[in-house]
């Protein structure tokens, strides 16, 4: 009997540490979810367990090749980005995976840029707003340079989360595009080279290397490439890279709604940086603009709030429809104030919500009026990605709001000028960690990966 060929993709998000099998089709055959315990930092706080995270791989990978029923040709990793492994001259890790949550001194950042330009001129070259704690990863650096340099005197090797994966697995040491592109300060978008500033502090980092690029490792003496890991946020645009046949603007949406579009090379205005606005990389170190807001967040808080007001059960609002005429009646009834953000979105407090719920009659004008809302936010959000000299043709819409049938018909009459195509991708950023490595092996044939839903 022959067996399946498939590419293995460990898939660790924050809360979600899966792996998955893809045929030669790309079809998942196989996916399983891996609950896992946190575990605590020597200063105590929380951060994965990266011992049972690294065992559960290679326990697993050695399950599947002992069963028999799958025949893995490669493996590659995707992971959330922001946090670094150190090594020392013996390959041995140093700290635990930081939690890019963790608060750390300011003036270690404020050091750096009144050193380089200041933080305007700073964030933009390195295409990174300054996001405080250790969400700019190279800070991580500093801060163990200044504050632990017991620690720091021992670093040989500093890998990215996903490339770090990789090492367990193969002993390499590497670095690629996508992780050194996303929020880093370690970048410089200008140069497309490392900022000065990691040579002028004696740090040595790997070159990056190509995101198809994979090494052997055997498992239960059988031979497996393994990939060197790539980003999840640029992970999941390589499948519209790979297959869109027009340009393109992706908004993902989920608890964060991330517009990217690959087809600006406009550098990023102090402006934009300051809307929460950076760059990622491609596997191709082409820039992609890219844009945050906290969308989906705000709808939880908002539905629960409503739901509470109104007394329906938690998943009413699943089964509200696009209603033009009613949403044309509240813009007469209550105009252009906005009552779920009237300051904004960097000024949504959960804490401390004020909302006059009364002014709705039931919870489908509630409702609809709040996602109009929301969908102000996010057209506000995507034309700051979008260049003066625009190609983009089409917006794909991913995730839990592709499935919402008030954003996207709000959206679709915003961007007449686009198509806007809702995508039901499932397991994106790990379709595309399967997709960077594919190339390397026979019979895997992309032509079945459907960007739409018919």
């Amino acid at each position: 009997m022959t067996k399946n060929q498939v590419i293995a993709v460990f898939d660790i998000g924050k809360t979600n540490k899966k792996i998955l099998l893809f045929n030669q089709e790309f079809k998942v055959v196989y996916q399983y979810e891996k609950k896992m315990g946190t575990t605590s930092d020597e200063d105590g706080f929380e951060c994965d367990d990266i011992n049972l995270i690294q065992d559960w791989m290679v326990e697993a990978l050695n399950a599947i090749v002992e069963q028999g029923k799958f025949d893995i040709k490669g493996v590659n990793f995707s992971t959330y980005g922001a946090s670094l492994a150190l090594l020392d001259k013996d390959g041995k890790r140093l700290t635990p995976i930081y939690n890019y949550l963790k608060e750390v001194d300011s003036q270690i950042q404020d050091a750096l840029f009144d050193a380089y330009g200041g933080v305007n001129e700073f964030s933009r070259k390195t295409a990174s707003p300054a996001l405080g704690l250790l969400l700019n990863s190279g800070i991580q650096m500093l801060w163990l340079k200044q504050y632990k340099p017991n620690i720091w005197s021992q670093v040989q090797h500093v890998l990215h989360f996903p490339q770090y994966l990789s090492y367990v697995l193969t002993g390499k040491i590497t670095s690629e595009p996508t992780s050194i592109g996303c929020h880093t300060f370690m970048w410089d978008f200008d140069k497309m080279q490392y900022h000065n500033w990691i040579a002028d502090k004696g740090i040595e980092l790997p070159k990056p290397i190509n995101n198809n690029t994979v090494y052997p490792s055997v498992f239960m003496d059988k031979v497996i490439e393994v990939g060197v890991g790539i980003h999840d946020s640029s992970a999941s645009l390589v499948p519209y890279l790979d297959k869109a046949k027009e340009d393109f603007i992706l908004v993902s949406t989920g608890t964060w709604c991330i517009s990217m579009n690959p087809f600006n090379s406009e550098t990023l205005t102090a402006d934009q940086l300051k809307k929460d606005c950076l760059c990622y990389l491609t596997p191709q170190k082409q820039q992609v603009k890219s844009s945050r807001l906290f969308m989906g967040h705000f709808h939880e808080v908002l539905v629960d709030k409503l739901n509470e007001f109104f007394g329906v059960d938690d998943h009413y609002y699943k089964t509200i429809p696009y209603q033009p005429a009613l949403l044309d009646a509240l813009k007469t009834k209550i105009g252009e104030q906005s009552i779920f953000f009237p300051d904004g979105a960097e000024g949504f407090n959960n804490e401390d919500l004020k909302i006059d719920f009364t002014i709705f009659e039931n919870y489908d004008e509630a409702y609809s009026w709040m996602v109009k809302e929301l969908t102000d936010l996010s057209i506000s959000s995507i034309h700051l990605i979008i260049a003066a000299k625009d190609t983009t043709k089409t917006i794909y819409v991913s995730g839990g709001f592709a499935r919402n049938p008030i954003f996207v018909n709000l959206l679709s009459q915003h961007f007449s000028n686009k198509q806007v195509l809702t995508s039901e991708i499932d397991n994106a950023s790990a379709l595309g960690a399967a997709l960077a490595i594919a190339s390397n092996f026979k019979g895997f044939d992309t032509s079945t990966i459907k960007l739409v839903t018919a």
